[in-house]
């Protein structure tokens, strides 16, 4: 192992409150182990010294290439959306590899599912595929594939998730190298084609997607299909499809899993609960007729509104009651326990 891998792999052995990543001292880590779920980086809630900032930082794990994990999270910087988690800090060249964003209170899924004692409701699942679907649509726009959507991934706030981890599949291993097994991949979140050493690209995205929502809605990234709650069986199954140019795009699933664009009729009554797009065959996969290549960027205007994001749709989902009580509940316990923290005093300075 080089040296500079061997030194993060040694930097992210042991860290727990009090320990320091660069200018932050670490108050407690982010994700339960016990849940069986791989995650791709270690990630710790941090506090600068002053006491003025807390943080959610990420840093490889043991053994893991240091320079393609930096390299993603500076890419990471220009992702766009609400519910995009860019890096907004990064190690200093020469330094530990370690990035950093600001801290909102958020459980990651997998932590969601244990608090809520099981499957999430299907409202829940379906404002999470939206508001997923929502910023894959803008990266891929951007030209980036994420590279790195699974349930580790995804941390649930109140006001909406944050999609993290971005390139962690680029990162675990570069083009032509075979992925499956490695350490933090999802095995069930990893698109076949990535998995076998294949260039990470949109459709990969929507097969990761695919996956997240299958656990969200029944604790497993393959479930059978017959496990599937029934409205949502078809554009689940359809991101699952082993064929990229079968898969729906990003937009499509958000006419599928989220309200429908523009103001209501003059004497419409409340808005019910969303309903499929025409495209969506409860029976079968997402309709192409779009005509859209699944594997490229975006490319239609009318796919994006005019600053980039498509109508902030999922938004209209991710009102009082998204939720449940559970998580909500969970949520204000760890801002309580984190506002209720103090930074470890430093031992006296020997004489």
């Amino acid at each position: 192992m080089p040296a500079s891998a061997a030194g993060a792999a040694a930097g992210a052995e042991g860290r727990g409150r009090g320990s320091a990543i660069g200018p932050y001292t670490v108050l407690r880590g982010l994700d339960d182990e016990a849940s069986g779920i791989p995650v791709p980086e270690r990630r710790f809630i941090g506090r600068s010294a002053d006491g003025d900032r807390t943080v959610l930082i990420s840093a490889p794990l043991p053994g893991a290439d240091p320079g393609r994990f930096l390299a993603e999270a500076e890419t990471s910087r220009y992702l766009l959306g609400p519910w995009s988690s860019p890096a907004t800090e990064v190690a200093a060249p020469g330094d530990a590899p370690w990035h950093a964003r600001p801290y909102v209170p958020a459980l990651p899924l997998p932590a969601a599912l244990t608090v809520h004692g099981g499957p999430l409701p299907e409202r829940t699942v379906r404002a999470l595929g939206a508001a997923l679907a929502e910023t894959l649509a803008i990266g891929h726009g951007q030209d980036l594939a994420h590279a790195g959507v699974s349930p580790a991934a995804v941390l649930l706030a109140a006001d909406g998730p944050r999609l993290t981890c971005f390139g962690a599949v680029r990162a675990a291993a570069g083009d032509g190298a075979p992925r499956s097994g490695l350490p933090g991949l999802e095995s069930g979140s990893l698109p076949p084609e990535e998995a076998a050493g294949g260039r990470p690209h949109p459709a990969g995205d929507v097969y990761a997607l695919g996956a997240t929502l299958a656990y969200a809605a029944t604790g497993y990234t393959v479930p059978e299909r017959e496990e599937l709650p029934a409205a949502l069986r078809s554009v689940v199954t359809a991101c699952l499809s082993r064929d990229p140019a079968a898969r729906p795009r990003p937009a499509e699933l958000l006419d599928a899993l989220g309200p429908a664009p523009g103001p209501p009729a003059p004497g419409a009554g409340a808005a019910g609960p969303p309903t499929p797009a025409a495209g969506l065959d409860r029976a079968g996969p997402l309709s192409s007729a779009s005509g859209l290549d699944p594997a490229g960027p975006l490319s239609s205007a009318s796919e994006l509104g005019p600053a980039g994001n498509p109508a902030g749709r999922a938004v209209a989902l991710l009102g009082p009651g998204w939720l449940p009580g559970r998580i909500i509940a969970a949520l204000a316990r760890q801002s309580a326990e984190l506002l209720a923290a103090t930074l470890p005093v430093p031992p006296a300075p020997q004489d």
